[in-house]
C-alpha cells in the first residue's frame, strides 16, 4: 500500500505548476508534486523513478504536442499504464473532452479561473485520486 501520494503535474507554462503548487500547499495535503514541462521530460521521470506517481495530472495542450499523444504511449506501457490521469487544462472543448477519454484519460478537468477555486479543485482532486480510488498494487511502490 501507498504510505506517501505524489502527482507528476506535466503542464508546459512554469507559472501554472506554480500556481498548482502554491495551491496544493494551501490545501495542506501531504502530497509531493513533481512537474514536468513537456512529455519527453515527463517520460524520463517516469523511467528514472522507482516510486512512481500516484497521479498524473496533464495539461492538453503541451506546445506543439496534445496530450493524446503522451496518453497512448502511456497506455502502451505496462509498468505506466494503470497510474490515473486526469487532463488538467484551460479547453472546455467537447472535441478535446472526447479525444482525451478515447486516448485513456481517466478523468477531465477545467482548470479554475480564480486562485480560491485552484485551492480548492487541488484538494478535491486529491481527496478523490489519492484518498478514494484505488490502482492495482502494481504501479506506486511504498515510498
Amino acid at each position: 500500500m501507498v504510505t506517501h501520494h505524489s502527482i507528476l503535474l506535466i503542464d508546459d507554462s512554469p507559472g501554472e505548476c506554480e500556481l498548482f503548487r502554491l495551491a496544493l500547499a494551501q490545501t495542506g495535503l501531504d502530497v509531493t508534486l513533481f512537474t514536468e514541462q513537456n512529455a519527453d521530460a515527463a517520460f524520463h521521470f517516469l523511467n528514472n523513478h522507482s516510486n512512481l506517481p500516484t497521479l498524473i495530472l496533464l495539461d492538453w495542450h503541451l506546445g506543439r504536442q496534445r496530450g493524446d499523444e503522451f496518453l497512448k504511449r502511456l497506455r502502451a506501457d505496462s509498468r505506466l499504464a494503470a497510474i490515473p490521469v486526469v487532463v488538467f487544462t484551460t479547453s472546455d472543448d467537447a472535441s478535446d473532452l472526447a479525444l482525451a477519454y478515447a486516448s485513456g484519460a481517466n478523468g477531465y478537468v477545467v482548470k479554475p479561473g480564480t486562485f480560491a477555486e485552484l485551492i480548492q479543485c487541488a484538494g478535491d482532486l486529491c481527496r478523490y485520486w489519492l484518498e478514494r480510488n484505488r490502482v492495482p498494487l502494481t504501479i506506486g511502490s511504498p515510498c
